[in-house]
């Protein structure tokens, strides 16, 4: 494949290369100018910005890695022309040389939702301004820390770690935060086009069920969490049991069946907030009036989750993690299939419910699940509880 690549000085950059050329690639390297005779490595061409339509006909895809980053002092006019005019410029030069395919690299800190610093704003202004592109596909990669034969940015306390110490270290680290290796990075930007997703960003970090301390450290939260409410709540239980109970006719715990992890239907337990008759549907489905008197408030304060604690002990639920939605739900079943969102736990709360986002969207739902899988870390786990309990998101409306 034929690549080019800006910011090939950078950290990334300089992974990138080696795995691309020992991989057999051909990369035509472009900056403000070439590096010094005798540096640069023999198997990347080079060129200027200026030269980029003229060197680049017959490439496959642009990587644009080049931006004024977090820890920059520039002025906010610099980090906008660099990092949000500049890609655009890039992206009609490569149309013209006849690219199909441009990847804007960006950074985690830049996805909605995130810091409003220079550097967050200037990136999200530069994939807007790419993704109303015409006649020429674009990736807009999103990323965190990213690391390879040594580490940078935020990682690069381990260099100063002795070796033998720097495997645990990272582990904890990479435990706490995601993070993404280079190789798995020059494995996806030279993969097929066909198998890039489609008019949505892509977020790119290692696999965090890999990573046995965060394996751990959810488990532990998991369980604290359910035995809390079993050994130190038990009374509430009871009493809203009660309340339930003789509120309305029906049961005072709700069993239903959910999509679990793999597409395994399990069943998953609630107090009742509904009548008894109330059909089986997606919540954004069923009329309000539905909703009985003592329904309305547990619903409101969430407090008609607690039963899943027994979901959690199963093992078929975890406290976080993408909301186990209806097997009728077909649609949102397949969008979550597509995306990986099925192949992990389903949570009691999870990102898109503290963001107020339900079942009765399932495309932006299954994309914001598959942004959690992304960031998952055990800080951003207690993010979202934290966030579920000062009372972030509202759960699934009902219909008016």
């Amino acid at each position: 494949m034929k690549l080019v690549l800006t910011g090939a000085s950078g950290f990334v950059g300089r992974q990138l290369i080696k795995r691309l050329t020992e991989a057999g690639h051909q990369v035509l390297a472009i900056g403000r100018k070439a590096p010094a005779r005798g540096s640069e490595n023999t198997k990347v061409q080079w060129a200027t910005y200026e030269d980029l339509p003229a060197s680049a006909g017959g490439y496959d895809r642009v990587l644009h890695l080049a931006a004024v980053n977090t820890t920059s002092e520039e002025s906010r006019e610099t980090f906008f022309k660099v990092n949000a005019e500049l890609p655009v410029k890039l992206a009609e030069e490569a149309k013209t040389a006849g690219i199909p395919l441009f990847i804007n690299f960006s950074s985690f800190h830049a996805l909605d939702g995130g810091p409003d610093t220079a550097y967050a704003a200037s990136k999200r202004a530069g994939a807007e301004a790419l993704a109303a592109r015409d006649g020429i596909n674009v990736c807009n990669l999103y990323l965190p820390a990213v690391y390879g034969d040594s580490y940078a940015g935020k990682l690069a306390v381990l260099n100063r770690v002795p070796a033998f110490l720097r495997p645990l270290f990272f582990k904890v680290l990479s435990a706490l935060a995601p993070t993404v290796h280079t190789d798995r990075i020059a494995s996806f930007v030279t993969q097929d086009q066909e198998n890039l997703p489609e008019d949505e960003p892509v977020l790119l970090a290692d696999d965090q069920d890999k990573n046995g301390l965060y394996r751990f450290g959810r488990k532990l939260i998991d369980v604290g969490f359910a035995l809390a409410v079993i050994l130190v709540f038990w009374w509430l239980l009871l009493i809203v049991w009660m309340l339930v109970k003789t509120g309305s006719d029906g049961p005072g715990i709700f069993a239903q069946e959910r999509v679990g992890k793999g597409g395994k239907v399990f069943t998953c337990y609630k107090f009742r907030t509904m009548g008894k008759d109330t059909r089986q549907a997606g919540t954004h489905e069923i009329s309000e009036s539905a909703v009985t008197p003592i329904g309305a408030f547990l619903r409101k304060t969430k407090i008609d989750e607690l039963p899943q604690v027994w979901n959690i002990l199963k093992g078929e639920l975890s406290l976080v993690g993408p909301r186990p939605c209806l097997p009728v739900q077909e649609e949102l079943v397949e969008e979550r299939k597509k995306r990986g969102v099925l192949d992990v736990l389903p949570g009691i709360t999870g990102f898109a419910q503290i963001q107020g986002i339900d079942m009765s969207h399932p495309v932006r739902l299954a994309r914001k699940d598959a942004e959690y899988i992304a960031r998952r870390g055990l800080l951003f786990d207690l993010k979202i509880i934290l966030g579920t309990f000062i009372g972030k998101g509202q759960g699934d409306r009902t219909a008016k």
